[in-house]
Parts: structure tokens; C-alpha cells; sequence
């Protein structure tokens, strides 16, 4: 079993800027896929930004040049937000992906980010 716990999140304004934390512990395999998802009100979770053991990054378009996924070896993941928009404001879910055999998908609790003047 994976155990992802989020940290980071709160009130901010539009412009600013917050770091979100999320920390892995359990059977975590040397290689896995770590990201974050994010949820609005009434929306579907949508994909934010994913980060391999290798380093590769991927983003989505609408925060592409704001956010910055990083990780420290394979359990510890940071998501810089900068330029926060209204839009941003969601819970933001932590995520990690391994397989062996089949593909399993953990998560965590989720933090909220609100992005209001």
C-alpha cells in the first residue's frame, strides 16, 4: 500500500504565489509516475501536471509557464504555483502510479486552493 499526504494549500490572492507539498510512504516501486490533479465545483478532476522518477514533466496548457512540478528522489513532490488565477481555485489531489503486473493508482486526501481577492 501507497500513503500520499498534500500540504500546502490555502487563501491567496490572484497574482500570487503558493507551493504545494505531497509525501509518499509505503511500497513505493524505484519507478513511478507522481502528479497532480486538481477538482472545482460541478467540474471533473483534470489533469495538472505529472513527473517520472526520470524527471520528465508534463503540464497542461492552462498552466504551462505558471506551475513547476518538481520531486526529490521518489517520494517527496512539489508543485510551485505562480501568477495564480481565480480559475486555479479547486481541491488539488496528489497522485501516484507504479506498476507491477497491473497498473495501480493512489491518492490523497486533497488540499484546497483558493485563489479570491
Amino acid at each position: 500500500q501507497v500513503q500520499l499526504v498534500e500540504s500546502g494549500g490555502g487563501l491567496v490572492q490572484p497574482g500570487g504565489s503558493l507551493r504545494l507539498s505531497c509525501a509518499a510512504s509505503g511500497s513505493i516501486f524505484s519507478i513511478n509516475t507522481m502528479g497532480w490533479y486538481r477538482q472545482a465545483p460541478g467540474k471533473q478532476r483534470e489533469l495538472v501536471a505529472t513527473i517520472e522518477t526520470s524527471g520528465s514533466t508534463n503540464y497542461a496548457d492552462s498552466v504551462k509557464g505558471r506551475f513547476t512540478i518538481s520531486r526529490n528522489a521518489k517520494t517527496t513532490m512539489y508543485l510551485l504555483m505562480n501568477s495564480l488565477k481565480p480559475e486555479d481555485t479547486a481541491v488539488y489531489y496528489c497522485n501516484l502510479g507504479q506498476t507491477y503486473l497491473i497498473r495501480r493508482e493512489y491518492w490523497g486526501q486533497g488540499t484546497q486552493v483558493t485563489v479570491s481577492s
